[in-house]
């Protein structure tokens, strides 16, 4: 099966944005290795763990982690050498050059060995065979306090792709032109049809390829989500995907309760971790802003700073008075140099990644 998936993205590479497409930095900021260590671990990463591995990197996720982490090692994996050379030209014409790129495939502990401090396989753990053996392969190449992030086609949020995928391997279709043709000759207000208007993946080839003429998908509900993470070792530390509760607990109890009714979030983000993270008493850190978002946070400005949320939740814009607070940060501050209530502010920032807690 890993040679059916190779070739679908020699075909096909994903996501199929712009060479010349950029990120400002400070929308990378939830990718920042300090960022994402601090928040679960409650420090600084250790010098052999500050590097970074994408699995499954595709054609773009090597620019905006390079963006985020000018200064780590990267190294990005991924079955298919169109995907990378696109990834790798994406990244030196930004000027990005810490990139070590690999072919293979990332069940092989031959290939991109450990430790590594963050492992990123979004939206690469379901198109496996056996994605048990992958999130595996992955688990071991963590080192002591490492993070996974994982993205993973939910059963619910994914229903209306996989019966047109279904229905288009009935048929034998394989190719994007054919499914447009079957598109155009379809009734306004049909299935196909109204996934097509409503889908922004399929208005492109490589996600209309990605979406519904994939050779390898897999869906999951929490259950079997949580049945995969513990089988390998891992506990869950926090769902990221869009209005997930902060509790792993009750966003788990949120989603049953969703699907006992056939609806879903949304396809499951998740970070995992070796172990639950042991976080310091808050008067015993450290905070400081997150590098990413220092340039915009120290740039005097008219208007409000809109950030997007990454881990779930929306975020308010920084007014005035948020940016003043958080320019207090630019060097670290002690927590016992804070106020009661400023602590508990800045708690909240470090817990949106905007500020990094971490043990003085």
């Amino acid at each position: 099966m890993s040679e059916l998936v190779r070739r679908h993205y020699e075909l096909y590479p994903y996501p199929q944005f712009p060479l010349l497409a950029s990120v400002r930095r400070r929308d990378t900021y939830a990718l920042n290795l300090e960022a994402l260590w601090s928040r679960f671990n409650g420090e600084l990463p250790p010098p052999d763990l500050r590097r970074i591995l994408i699995a499954g990197c595709g054609s773009f996720a090597p620019y905006p982690f390079a963006l985020a982490n000018p200064d780590l090692p990267i190294t990005a994996l991924d079955l298919s050498r169109r995907s990378l050379n696109r990834a790798r030209l994406h990244c030196l014409l930004h000027g990005l050059t810490k990139v070590t790129f690999v072919a293979g495939d990332l069940t092989d502990p031959r290939i991109a060995g450990g430790p590594f401090g963050f492992i990123d396989a979004y939206g690469v753990l379901h198109h496996l065979d056996d994605p048990s053996e992958g999130l595996k392969a992955l688990a071991a190449r963590l080192g002591r306090g490492g993070i996974v992030r994982i993205m993973l086609y939910s059963r619910f949020a994914r229903r209306e792709e996989e019966a047109i995928r279904f229905a288009l391997r009935l048929l034998g279709v394989r190719e994007p032109r054919e499914v447009l043709d079957m598109v155009r000759r379809s009734r306004p207000g049909s299935r196909l049809r109204r996934f097509f208007e409503e889908s922004g993946e399929a208005s492109y080839r490589s996600g209309l390829a990605d979406a519904l003429l994939h050779p390898c998908v897999h869906t999951y509900r929490i259950d079997q989500l949580l049945e995969l993470v513990e089988g390998c070792g891992l506990t869950p530390l926090l769902f990221a995907h869009p209005s997930a509760l902060p509790d792993v607990q009750d966003e788990v109890a949120r989603i049953r309760e969703m699907e006992s009714r056939g609806t879903s979030p949304g396809n499951f983000v998740l970070y995992l971790g070796s172990s639950a993270p042991d976080l310091p008493p808050p008067a015993t850190t450290l905070f400081k802003i997150n590098p990413c978002l220092a340039k915009e946070i120290s740039r005097p400005r008219l208007g409000r700073l809109s950030l997007t949320g990454r881990l779930g939740h929306r975020l308010e814009p920084l007014d005035s008075t948020a940016l003043r607070f958080l320019r207090r940060f630019a060097s670290p501050v002690p927590a016992s140099q804070l106020a009661g209530t400023e602590r508990e502010q800045a708690l909240r920032y470090a817990g949106d990644l905007i500020l990094i807690r971490y043990r003085g």
